[in-house]
């Protein structure tokens, strides 16, 4: 066998371990993403070169065990079993050994081939805990390697030690766990029965699982009776079932390993201390939602301090490169309608759109900056007694709090939750929680209405969007999904000093999938729309007469209760269901340079603060209804649809006609 054959290795660890970390440590850029067979659980996979070995690297989402009782557990147990990799990085949090010990011994029982990865060694330092690596690698049976993912330190021994495994051909042999007399026996009368169903190196781990009651093998025969009578006889022997019996005999290892392996040398640092003080603030029941909501309205300061004056300035280059394009096709007498076309149409509608990327770029640093400082699961705590007095789930907060930057991810991200009918409900309201797609609609309408005290208006519509999905998430739970939901258990991460690189690659990635979205959704769609405003021929540009006023002149009567019945506001709306960055596009393709002074005398403050309502509500974009689709069915998507934009079209026509009495 060649030395130099590929090799293909998993990531497996705890949720909060660094496994993320090391994942991009392996691997670089070099990062495909797609979906796990069957399924909408994302999947991660990199490919690297270490000395001649091309190295495949799959991220298995976070998990506590193998037992397959949830959706992710299946899916890293079932990869394991199914693909049989030539190896896994079992990430552990040095700072919880006994915890994250589990996993790494059930990998172990199944013959996995294990490489640890000791990580968070500079926390578990600070906890002035003394880890004997040399010790805890004998104990185990595998290769040990102290890691801090954000540093790099650790990360060329562990590359070494992966290159090794193209070297070995040789499969390691289970670690046997000793259960006790009555359970070791339990143990092989199953594994008797699986003398001809599973190799010989599989069958006290498969035996295991089924005394353990999981599903994982399937037998019709009379062989399941014996598993069953099995079972039935453990449990009355211990007082509980057998899965309980066996965890039991595998923490008594585990404490074992770490008794022997891990001292607490010195006073805990003070660091932790600070970080307990800390808790004690962002965790009080009284000043948690405060700190809070001020932590989200100083992002949108910043998106205007800062952002704005970055977005003038593009803007301004915008508009020079389109006076530029149109004075050179002048000069070379191009035909009329390419200049309008590229200079009307294409400029002005990208362009109005990609002014706001400073902006949404500082949107997506504040949101990388708390998920990587430790914040945002305590901000679901914080949150938790607020989403129960409302019907949802407290883990809903954080697919809320993902929507923020995009719906799409926020969907994906409900899976989380165990019971079906909170995932359901969190996805019905995730479209209401206001995407960085609608901030530039906030940014130019806030910028020509609302000039002193624009964060504050906006401010006022992120909140709007979570004070709406939590009452239609009530009024949705007492119709459709009856009962109570289940508390909140979370594991809060340790607080972390965020580095450049897990700030700003992620809040880049991100930002740059905006502006990619320029070029593949919004440029095509304001061709679209600039054809539309020159047809039929004689027509003038972007007219009533033209195909697109009078696809607005039909649509924008049921606007006018709401503020903003015009023709040009109904097809910018209406092309804003393909993505809300396309409203700002169409409105620029119609009115060019005229857009500010068109708003400026159509709408009142009123109305403008309405249309922004209308469009943080209505409809989901294209992508997050294919989302919707994908999780719950056509159905529950198209319901989603029906209701959001009923709801847009109520709370913009109140806004309005209550403006109009009042002010």
């Amino acid at each position: 066998m060649s030395s130099k054959r590929p090799i293909k290795i998993a990531i497996a660890g705890n949720p909060n371990s660094g496994k993320s970390t090391i994942f991009n440590a392996l691997t670089g850029g070099s990062v495909s993403v797609g979906n796990w067979s069957g399924v909408t659980v994302e999947r991660h996979e990199g490919r690297s070169v270490y000395r001649g070995h091309e190295v495949t690297v799959v991220d298995l989402p976070g998990t506590y065990a193998l037992d397959a009782w949830t959706l992710d557990e299946k899916i890293a147990r079932n990869f394991l079993v199914d693909e049989q990799p030539d190896g896994v990085v079992a990430v552990v949090d040095a700072a919880s050994l006994e915890r994250n010990l589990y996993l790494v011994v059930q990998l172990l029982e199944m013959g996995a081939r294990v490489i640890v990865a000791l990580n968070m060694m500079d926390i578990a330092r600070e906890r002035g805990l003394e880890i004997d690596v040399a010790r805890l690698a004998q104990a185990l049976g595998v290769q040990v390697v102290p890691t801090v993912g954000i540093t790099g330190e650790g990360i060329e021994r562990l590359r070494e030690l992966i290159h090794n495994l193209g070297r070995e051909v040789k499969a390691k042999a289970p670690l046997r766990i000793d259960y006790g007399p009555e359970i070791e026996e339990d143990i092989n009368r199953i594994a008797a029965v699986l003398k001809d169903r599973v190799p010989e190196m599989e069958r006290r781990w498969w035996a295991i699982k089924l005394l353990e009651g999981e599903a994982g093998l399937e037998i019709k025969d009379s062989g399941a009776e014996v598993v069953e009578r099995v079972r039935a006889e453990l449990a009355q022997r211990h007082g509980h079932d057998a899965a309980s019996a066996i965890i039991e005999r595998r923490y008594g290892f585990i404490k074992g390993v770490v008794r022997e392996c891990v001292r607490q040398r010195t006073a805990i640092s003070e660091r932790l201390v600070l970080a307990e003080r800390i808790d004690d603030i962002v965790l009080n029941r009284w000043l948690g939602v405060p700190i809070f909501l001020l932590m989200i309205a100083g992002t949108f300061l910043l998106v205007f301090k800062i952002g704005a004056p970055l977005g003038d300035g593009l803007g301004w280059l915008f508009n020079l490169i389109g006076s530029g394009l149109k004075s050179v096709l002048t000069a070379a007498q191009a035909p009329e309608w390419l200049g309008s076309f590229l200079s009307d149409g294409l400029v002005e509608g990208v362009s109005a759109v990609l002014r706001f990327v400073p902006s949404i770029m500082i949107l997506y640093l504040v949101i990388s900056l708390l998920e990587d400082s430790g914040y945002m699961a305590r901000a679901a705590f914080v949150m938790d007694r607020f989403m129960h007095a409302m019907g949802l789930h407290g883990k809903s907060f954080i697919p809320m709090m993902l929507g923020f930057g995009c719906n799409v991810p926020a969907v994906l991200a409900t899976r989380t939750l165990e019971a079906r009918k909170d995932r359901i409900l969190t996805i019905l309201v995730n479209p209401l929680m206001s995407c960085s797609a609608r901030l530039p609609v906030y940014i130019l309408f806030t910028g020509i209405f609302f000039t002193r005290n624009r964060w504050l208006v906006v401010f006022s519509l992120y909140v709007l969007g979570v004070v709406l999905a939590v009452l239609v998430a009530r009024l949705f739970r007492r119709l459709f999904f009856q009962g109570e939901s289940a508390p909140l258990i979370m594991e809060l991460p340790p607080y972390h000093s965020p580095t450049w690189r897990t700030v700003l690659r992620p809040a880049w990635l991100r930002t740059l999938m905006f502006i990619r979205r320029a070029g593949v959704v919004i440029a095509p769609a304001v061709m679209v729309i600039w054809l539309l405003a020159r047809l039929p021929s004689g027509a003038g540009y972007a007219s009533e007469q033209s195909i697109l006023g009078q696809i607005g002149g039909v649509l924008a009567p049921l606007l006018k209760p709401a503020g903003f019945g015009y023709w040009w506001s109904a097809v910018a709306l209406l092309a804003g269901v393909v993505a809300k960055e396309i409203i700002i596009g169409t409105l620029a393709a119609i009115h060019g340079e005229n857009l500010n002074v068109v708003l400026q005398s159509s709408l009142t403050p009123v109305s403008a603060y309405a249309f922004m309502v209308f469009a943080l509500i209505y409809f989901p974009c294209v992508a997050t209804f294919a989302a919707i689709k994908r999780e719950l069915g056509w159905g529950w998507a198209f319901f989603t649809a029906g209701y959001t934009l009923t709801l847009a079209w109520i709370a913009a026509t109140v806004i309005n006609q209550a403006g109009r009495i009042l002010l």
